[in-house]
């Protein structure tokens, strides 16, 4: 850090009413952000029967092309957002990953998805580290944890409508329509982006060159960044969450496909859908809607109990993530679907639980003009570790349990679905460990 940087502007704040409807706004778009990154998870099934797909290929699609582009355009991104226009960077980022979504839908091999799929990477690496860095700007700090779980309901409810929209429609009209349908909405919500989020930086024209001579170069942000203990105990136990996190989510579809297929499929004669329909709105409102009310709570818990001990950010996502495990094991093992899906809506509650005391700390472990590039390092991450090799590493196992091991595609997508979710027991771990630095460490 460089004591010779002149101390930036105090952004003036905006009318409660205002900071509402940006929110609003912002969690719209965040919707559409998860839903376009994870509707591929309920088509990957179709998609693997057409276009002939092995699941470690799945596991590139769905993950590893998007992360690679996702992550490592982030920080570049972030850098800009430090001092540039972030309502019209996350308004350009999001109208671009919509337009390679729809393009999703017109791809004809594997190659063609892949490419269209690091598009939408791109174009979704601008969306969350400006995002994080205006809700902090908006919002007072004793509620921050609350604002940016609010926005952070997006990871929940794009999940559920990306699995229970593009089931559907999968159903009625094919995947591709899914493709196409997931997309267009997202055009809509970058004009607004545009035209209605107000940046607090255009108010001060004059001191624009002291904000800009204010902003530590990237040697010294990661300095800074480098020297918090606690976020890199958080960065690498939200990561591991992340790897079992998205690599569950890609093989979920598939493992009820193929270990629950027949009881399903009377179940969704019985409602007159398809089971694709059927098994998209189950997973949807089992991980999207508990997963809404886990990041809700959590926002809320950490407000009331982080004013009282900083501790609390990272005690809470420490005791929920171990209390999760059992009951993804129990869904796993059993021989009901319906009994599984009832023992996975458990964990997305207490799994979600992190999000806004996670992202709160990392907030406020910086100064305010190293934000956005800490949410970038952040997502850098927990995105090239959880949504790059999660779900190729679910795939690649369940391969080779498959084949070379004998078990068989269902029993092999089911044992490395467990494999993977033990690793939960690391996360609380580390977690619980980021209490011994936290308080000493908090500046904002």
């Amino acid at each position: 850090m460089t004591s010779e940087a002149p101390t930036p502007p105090v952004l003036s704040p905006v009318s409660p009413a205002y900071r509402r409807y940006a929110l609003t706004v912002l969690l719209i778009i965040y919707i559409l952000n998860f839903l376009d990154r994870q509707i591929v998870s309920i088509l990957a099934e179709p998609i693997k029967n057409e276009l002939h797909l092995a699941d470690w290929q799945l596991g590139v699609m769905t993950g590893l092309a998007f992360a690679l582009f996702y992550t490592v355009l982030g920080i570049p991104i972030a850098r800009f957002a430090e001092t540039g226009d972030r309502p019209r960077i996350i308004a350009v980022a999001a109208g671009l990953w919509s337009l390679f979504t729809i393009a999703c839908g017109h791809t004809q091999n594997f190659v063609q998805l892949v490419l269209c799929r690091i598009g939408v990477g791109i174009g979704e690496a601008g969306c969350t580290p400006p995002a994080h860095s205006l809700i902090t700007d908006y919002t007072p700090k004793e509620k921050r944890a609350s604002a940016l779980a609010f926005y952070s309901l997006g990871i929940p409810l794009g999940g559920l409508l990306g699995l229970a929209l593009g089931g559907l429609i999968a159903d009625a009209y094919g995947w591709r329509t899914a493709f196409l349908v997931a997309g267009a909405p997202g055009l809509l919500m970058a004009i607004i982006a545009w035209t209605t989020l107000k940046e607090p930086r255009r108010q001060m024209h004059a001191d624009l060159a002291t904000l800009k001579a204010a902003r530590p170069d990237f040697k010294t942000a990661m300095a800074e960044i480098r020297s918090k203990r606690t976020f890199w105990l958080i960065a690498f136990a939200a990561a591991i969450k992340a790897f079992i996190g998205y690599g569950a989510a890609a093989f979920l579809a598939p493992f009820f496909f193929r270990n629950h297929a027949e009881e399903l499929t009377v179940i969704a004669e019985g409602f007159g859908l398809g089971l694709t329909g059927l098994l998209g709105v189950a997973l949807g409102i089992v991980l999207g809607l508990t997963g809404a009310v886990g990041t809700w709570m959590g926002g809320q818990l950490a407000d009331k109990y982080g004013a009282r001990d900083l501790r609390a950010y990272v005690a809470i996502p420490a005791v929920s993530t171990f209390l999760g495990i059992p009951f993804y094991i129990a869904g796993l093992l059993t021989d009901s679907a319906v009994f599984a899906l009832i023992m996975f809506a458990f964990p997305p509650v207490l799994n979600t639980l992190w999000y806004g005391p996670g992202f709160a700390a990392v907030q406020g472990l910086v100064r305010p003009q190293t934000r956005a590039t800490a949410s970038a390092v952040l997502l850098f991450i927990i995105n090239l570790l959880g949504l790059g090799l999660g779900p190729l590493g679910v795939g690649a196992v369940s391969d080779f349990l498959s084949g070379p091991m004998g078990l068989g595609s269902a029993e092999g997508v089911r044992w490395s679905l467990m494999i993977f979710i033990l690793f939960g027991a690391l996360a609380s771990a580390l977690f619980w460990m980021a209490r011994k630095t936290i308080r000493e460490e908090m500046v904002s």
